[in-house]
């Protein structure tokens, strides 16, 4: 494979969009080249959400779509009692609830949302709706419509319950939003919840310990 023809491995910081990110790599790698690399993502992440990204550059651009339809591993932290208009920390944040389900009942609604699953995406999303980014739309207060889609969830852990903060560690199928999950399980406890944090962990061989900080190509948070 040609140095311009590879794998990067990165791990998002917070704060940062995913093209926010390759558009950074590739200021940077072009530099060192002498000439224009190109850049490619594998599957975006939120910017409140940390971890695992895969780049491509040159030629390897072309099988960026084999790598993001590959599974994915999360870790969350789920805010139960409130919503938020966008699922994250982000949106408006509407409290709903002060009484904690009982860590039995959390367990036994987590072995719900295993297998196969019914979910919408989040309207702010990067999906695309008639060649528009859904999260343009919703920002610009158009209605946005998201059909229900099939993802699968293979493993939903149950890492740590402290009211108000449920801790999961989650193996999907891609497509899969952790963000609508958060909301779904919400949902099911009758409590309402929203994604405060999320971490990308693996996808498919890849893994988070192996991945780049952006500070060793000399890019800054």
């Amino acid at each position: 494979m040609d140095e311009d023809d590879r794998i990067i491995l990165i791990d998002k910081p917070a704060g940062m969009t995913s093209f926010g990110v390759v558009a950074r790599l590739r200021r940077v790698l072009s530099e060192q080249a002498g000439h224009k690399i190109k850049v490619g993502h594998c599957g975006t992440l939120d910017p409140f959400a940390t971890g695992l990204m895969v780049l491509v550059t040159g030629k390897e651009c072309k099988n960026a779509m084999r790598y993001t339809k590959l599974d994915k591993i999360y870790e969350a932290t789920i805010y139960l009692g409130a919503t938020s208009t966008t699922g994250d920390p982000e949106g408006d944040i509407t409290k709903l609830s002060t009484i904690p389900p009982e860590r039995v009942t959390v367990e036994d609604i987590l072995r719900q949302f295993t297998g196969e699953i019914c979910q919408r995406p989040p309207i702010f999303s990067a999906i695309k709706i008639n060649g528009q980014r859904a999260y343009r739309l919703a920002r610009d207060g158009k209605k946005v419509e998201i059909p229900v889609r099939t993802v699968r969830i293979y493993r939903l852990e149950l890492v740590e319950y402290d009211y108000p903060l449920l801790k999961i560690r989650v193996h999907v199928s891609s497509g899969t939003y952790i963000r609508s999950l958060a909301v779904d399980i919400g949902e099911a406890l009758g409590v309402g919840a929203y994604c405060q944090e999320l971490r990308r962990t693996k996808i498919a061989k890849y893994d988070i310990s192996d991945a780049h900080q952006l500070s060793e190509f000399g890019i800054a948070d």
